[in-house]
């Protein structure tokens, strides 16, 4: 059984004087996805996350059907992509001194790379759309993909929803 809460959030406060006075702006943009259990519209049934390391120079290639085991043992094979987050550093805080290209590559199931997450970047890419980010097709659009170009190895760390059918 899997809920999840997605929340994507900027809140903040610009002062600053004008010939009024000095106003605040304060804006806030958010959105909450709230995930049940299941395979449709606003559910997902797969939960995998982890602490990883990448070498210079080098691909982690994430394989989404079939390779991947979840907590408890089972292994993860997703038909439907509907959230992943990557933050670029360790769990302890400890700061990475590269940057990491998520997608692209061989097989991807994020066809276009996103531009680079620096050390201590966050990035999230959710959809409770009924087809979700996208289909994850085993042969062809199966990997997700986290390339550190250059410098030294990188620890980040990562969460993904899928969907098994």
């Amino acid at each position: 059984m899997l809920t999840a809460d997605i929340l994507a959030r900027i809140t903040a406060t610009q002062t600053g004087s004008n010939d009024f006075g000095g106003p605040e702006f304060e804006p806030k943009i958010e959105k909450l996805i709230a995930l049940t259990n299941g395979t449709a519209l606003n559910q997902a049934d797969i939960l995998w996350a982890d602490q990883r390391t990448v070498a210079s120079g080098a691909t982690d290639a994430i394989d989404l059907a079939g390779v991947l085991t979840s907590a408890f043992g089972a292994t993860i094979t997703a038909a439907e992509l509907v959230a992943v987050l990557i933050v670029n550093q360790a769990k302890d805080g400890t700061a990475n001194t590269t940057a990491l290209t998520i997608g692209g590559g061989t097989n991807p199931v994020i066809a276009n790379a996103l531009p680079a997450l620096q050390p201590g970047g966050v990035v999230l890419l959710a959809a409770g759309h009924a087809s979700g980010l996208g289909a994850v097709t085993a042969g062809t659009g199966d990997t997700l993909n986290v390339v550190n170009a250059s410098g030294a190895a990188a620890t980040y760390q990562i969460l993904i929803l899928a969907r098994s059918a």
